[in-house]
């Protein structure tokens, strides 16, 4: 007989009909006449309990289940066959009256790692492949799941194309030079140019310059993607709307509990928008996606509020209902510079604002969501459409970032700059490598539109609504700096 998810027993009439549960035991209970074994399939955070009653048995296989008791464990996974009845206990609605049931998989207790009470998180980071067994991490792993639907569902709805960017490219969209590098050549040989070089009194960080990358696998030097940006651009100036949602990765050498190697990015493209039109979708995003959270994943909501952090459901609902306050880069700096004694980065115009000036504007000063806009120059990318002088002389692009209560930003993003001319001077001016770029200037000799868009991180956005403390618990195996088990 095929099983039922939990989720659907649980919410099922408890009619007496014949059911097939399969999961893991959590608990077992065994008293002198009666036995209650909770089982969970991770299919919803509660768990169904399975009942045996050795003083009436009402024609159950007592000899098969009482064989089968004496090998359950915390961690065995079991198929159990019984009728689905109302439960006289209080917190459940139904319960499973047991006719028989298989253990499947045996789970040791003196070796099943999950068998601690209290368990720190780092402990089950080194257990990571068992982590999504606990409550914990079924909750985070649905809401994973659920929020992946949402940014789909969001887009579809307003006549997005939903594309794949390649995770390995020749261009870097950031202009950080924080990019993993793909080759086939032999490290050893690469290895021995750098000593020679440095023998022959070359610098040894400029050791690759010598290194003959028509030989590599794509003939030309080539790095696991920091974006799909620049490709979204492509397309949405031939579909107009368009979203990546894949993985990207950065080199960035930052052991925090913000930062991972790889993670997925959500990127819309919109051509046909200006700054105004990707804020309103910025705000209508981010307000869609939380009260999704809310209210389809409200079970996993009320344990992160109860067991992870207190709070966070009315915290996102006012981001949800609270109008977002737009102000620009220079109006945020001065409102900052009030309150320089409270912080440990003194701000000053043309500095990058750290997440204790973002909070303190969402926290302290407005008390809602902010968008921050119009950054210095010189602080964001080469892509960025830019505004005609201020008064003084300086220089800003029409850039946004999204700031949220809690967290600081949680989406980044820009009017793309459609000049063929103002777009090379900018390449030009930062020293970049046009080769890999040319195809990208296409879009700008050839029916170059205004086009705006924007990135969120999908780990940020999960780390958010959880309230989980380190970015390595919301995503299945964390890569970070000397990170790569599993």
């Amino acid at each position: 007989m095929k099983p039922v998810l939990i989720k659907d027993l649980l919410t099922s009439e408890p009619d007496g009909r014949e059911v097939t549960v399969c999961g893991w035991v959590r608990t077992k209970r065994d008293s002198k006449n009666v036995v209650f074994i909770q089982v969970n399939d991770g299919s919803c955070f509660a768990s169904i309990q399975l009942t045996f009653d050795r003083a009436n048995p009402n024609g159950a296989d007592s000899s098969n289940i009482e064989e089968n008791l004496k090998k359950i464990t915390t961690g065995v996974s079991v198929k159990a066959i019984g009728s689905l009845r109302p439960s006289p206990a209080s917190g459940q609605s139904v319960e499973v009256i047991l006719n028989r049931i298989e253990v499947l998989g045996i789970c040791p207790p003196e070796t099943y790692p999950l068998q601690k009470k209290n368990m720190s998180m780092e402990y089950l980071r080194e257990n990571a492949h068992l982590r999504a067994r606990t409550n914990t991490f079924g909750a985070v792993f649905r809401l994973r799941s659920q929020m992946a639907i949402a940014i789909h569902t969001f887009f579809q709805e307003r006549g997005f194309v939903y594309i794949s960017a390649p995770e390995i490219t020749c261009s870097d969209a950031e202009g950080a030079g924080e990019m993993f590098q793909v080759t086939t050549l032999s490290l050893e040989k690469i290895a021995e140019l750098g000593v020679k070089a440095g023998q022959n009194g070359m610098k040894i960080e400029d050791a690759h310059k010598i290194v003959d990358y028509s030989k590599d696998f794509f003939g030309k030097k080539a790095n696991l993607t920091v974006s799909g940006q620049l490709e979204a651009e492509t397309l949405a100036t031939a579909l107009s709307r368009v979203y990546t949602f894949g993985p990207t990765f950065r080199a960035e050498n930052s052991n925090t509990p913000r930062h991972l190697s790889e993670f997925w990015m959500c990127e819309p493209e919109m051509a046909f928008f200006d700054l105004d039109d990707d804020m309103d979708l910025e705000e209508e995003f981010i307000k869609y996606l939380l009260e999704w959270a809310l209210t389809k994943c409200a079970e996993d909501m009320a344990f992160f509020e109860k067991r992870i952090q207190p709070g966070i459901i009315s915290q996102l609902r006012h981001v949800v209902e609270t109008p977002f306050k737009r102000i620009s880069y220079t109006e945020a700096v001065e409102e900052l510079k009030k309150y320089n004694d409270k912080f440990e980065f003194k701000i000053e115009w043309g500095k990058e604002l750290q997440t204790e000036h973002e909070r303190y504007l969402t926290e302290q000063i407005y008390k809602s969501p902010v968008m921050v806009y119009n950054y210095p120059k010189e602080a964001k990318a080469f892509y960025m459409k830019q505004n005609e002088p201020d008064e003084q002389g300086r220089l800003t692009v029409r850039a946004v970032d999204v700031l949220v209560p809690g967290l600081g930003e949680i989406t980044g993003g820009s009017e793309r700059e459609e000049n063929y001319e103002k777009l090379l001077a900018a390449c030009k001016e930062r020293g970049m490598d046009m080769t890999n770029y040319e195809w990208y200037l296409d879009l700008r000799r050839f029916g170059t539109v205004p086009h705006s868009g924007f990135g969120l991180g999908f780990a940020r956005l999960l780390r958010y609504i959880t309230g989980m403390a380190n970015i390595r618990d919301v995503i299945p195996y964390p890569r970070a700096p000397k990170l790569a088990d599993f």
